[in-house]
């Protein structure tokens, strides 16, 4: 597996519209006149100041800190120090014609554990720079979340917990209260397909989690946490104010016409695009896939958990485990002899310290997460 590299500042365009008096080409596509062209950050790649006035950590300061987790051992700590310089950097994009500017809010600098009131040092940085951007005539684009959750969010769950989109919510709401009379242009999340696959999953970003099972209800939470953020940002800023989600579609072919080969172009094209574009633009998941029940798309041998409430239920050949915060079984099927479960048997899909679950297997009694010892012959971890 390869080390990431920290994540660039991307370039989106600059002022190069196309006068609306240009001459109608055949087949040739022009963007409208008023298509906003401009630039795009994100806080962890260039503020810096990660420990200044009250900032909490967030899950990128975390991984970017464990070894061997980003090339070079590079972080944000410093990053351009954008945070005290970004008077400057509004004066260079003023001189290069930009338009508007795609900024994100570090959501623990505003909001340190995730919860709880503002800290108004962090707010404040963001008023000056929303007005500096106006006053410039730059049209703030602001986006609320570009992968950098607060530390302690992620300590109880991140976005793997239902709990985690109604906190999104009320920092949302936090953040039109505070900039809503002066920007139009709203995005919830940056790519929540990396959020969700590359976080959980193979977890080459952060958190660094390389659990498929929890890819899945983070993929379901994080565009449970768009919608509610959407509906707060809409009740406080500005009559007309736009609310987007910024998704990374791929095309998806398959290699031939053979039937395995279509199967597997629609499952990759279900998880790459249809799981984010569907609930969006249509108002539900795909016909036949769903991250909110197990399974996952058709005929896969293993899938996501029930996301819908705090209680989650995981099969395995006829026998279930379940708790509170969701445990799982870790093999795909389940030991033939009722007294000697195998070790490992279940464990939770977020790590605590002493969370409990009880197995319905035959000598599997409740058992405690974090306890070395079998308990009644079931291990959890």
């Amino acid at each position: 597996m390869s080390t990431p590299v920290m994540p660039t500042p991307e370039v989106t365009g600059t002022d190069v519209t196309a006068p609306a008096t240009a001459p109608a080409e055949p087949g040739v596509l022009r963007f409208p006149a008023d298509f906003l062209w401009g630039t795009a950050t994100a806080a962890y790649q260039i503020e810096g100041a990660a420990g200044a006035d009250g900032r909490g950590p967030s899950i990128w300061d975390t991984f970017s800190h464990t070894p061997g987790r980003v090339a070079n051992g590079d972080t944000g700590d410093v990053a351009v120090d954008h945070y005290h310089r970004y008077a400057e950097d509004v004066a260079l994009l003023a001189a290069l014609g930009v338009r508007a500017y795609r900024f994100s809010v570090s959501w623990p600098r505003v909001q340190p554990e995730g919860r709880g009131p503002a800290n108004e040092p962090g707010l404040d940085f963001y008023r000056r720079l929303v007005d500096a951007l106006v006053g410039a005539g730059i049209e703030p684009v602001v986006t609320l979340y570009h992968w950098d959750l607060p530390q302690a969010l992620q300590d109880v769950g991140g976005w793997a917990v239902r709990d985690t989109a109604a906190r999104f919510a009320d920092y949302a709401a936090m953040m039109a209260g505070a900039l809503g009379d002066r920007v139009q242009h709203w995005t919830t999340l940056n790519e929540p397909w990396c959020s969700a696959f590359l976080g959980y999953a193979t977890g080459l970003h952060a958190p660094g989690i390389a659990d498929p099972a929890q890819a899945f209800p983070a993929a379901h939470h994080l565009l449970l946490g768009h919608g509610l953020a959407s509906h707060a940002i809409r009740a406080a800023t500005l009559a007309g104010a736009q609310v987007s989600l910024v998704l990374n579609p791929a095309p998806v072919t398959a290699a031939s016409d053979r039937p395995a080969d279509l199967d597997a172009a629609r499952r990759v094209d279900a998880v790459q695009n249809r799981l984010f574009l569907e609930p969006v633009l249509r108002g539900h998941y795909p016909a036949t896939w769903s991250p909110t029940r197990p399974g996952g798309p058709a005929g896969a041998s293993s899938g996501p958990a029930t996301s819908t409430s705090s209680r989650r239920r995981w099969t395995c050949s006829g026998s279930t485990t379940t708790s509170r915060y969701g445990w799982r079984p870790v093999r795909r099927t389940c030991p033939d002899t009722p007294a000697r479960p195998a070790p490992g048997y279940c464990r939770p899909l977020v790590p605590a310290p002493r969370w409990t679950g009880r197995s319905n297997r035959p000598g599997c009694s409740t058992c405690c997460c974090g306890s070395t010892p079998d308990t009644g012959g079931c291990r959890c971890w």
